[in-house]
C-alpha cells in the first residue's frame, strides 16, 4: 500500500465514523499509506468497485465512542472487516489476533485524510462492470509487495 501525501498540511487527531454516527474515532499520527483495492471481498463488503483504505499507525487510532457496535467480519488469511452494526458502514480493519487497527476506510474520515492512493491492488479481480481508469497509479495483480 502506497500512498501520496496530500498538498494541504492535516491537523491531528484526524476524527471520522461510521454514516449515522454511532461509531466515532480518532487518529493521532498521520496515515502512512492507502490505496484502491479491487479484490472480490471489497467488492462485496463495499458495493463499488474498489475499495480505498489507509494503513495506519500502530496504536494510532482510538475508537472513542460506540465500540459496543462494531462487528467484524475476519476471512481466511486476510483482516477482520470491522463495520458498524447500526448502519453498516465499513470503517476499519483489524488485526484478528491481537485487535490492533491496521487500516481505516478513507470514506470513513472526516474531510481531508492528508493521504491519497498511491496505487491499486487485486487489479487481477477487477468488476467487469466498470473499467479501472487511467490514472496513473502502480497496479499490482494481487496484494501489494511489502
Amino acid at each position: 500500500m502506497s500512498g501520496e501525501v496530500s498538498s494541504q498540511a492535516v491537523a491531528l487527531p484526524l476524527r471520522g465514523g461510521c454514516g449515522c454516527g454511532e461509531v466515532r474515532f480518532e487518529i493521532d499520527a498521520p496515515l502512512i499509506a492507502a490505496a484502491y483495492c479491487h479484490c472480490g471481498r471489497c467488492q462485496h463488503r463495499s458495493g463499488t468497485a474498489a475499495a480505498a483504505s489507509a494503513r495506519v499507525a500502530p496504536g494510532s487510532v482510538r475508537v472513542v465512542s460506540g465500540a459496543e457496535r462494531l462487528r467484524g467480519w475476519a476471512p481466511p488469511g486476510g483482516l477482520e472487516k470491522v463495520f458498524c452494526s447500526v448502519c453498516g458502514s465499513a470503517v476499519l480493519a483489524r488485526d484478528r489476533d491481537s485487535g490492533e487497527i491496521r487500516v481505516v476506510r478513507l470514506g470513513a474520515i472526516d474531510g481531508d485524510p492528508g493521504i491519497r492512493p498511491g496505487a491499486r491492488q487485486f487489479v487481477a479481480d477487477a468488476a467487469p462492470w466498470e473499467p479501472i481508469p487511467d490514472d496513473g497509479l502502480p497496479r499490482f495483480p494481487q496484494r501489494i509487495p511489502g
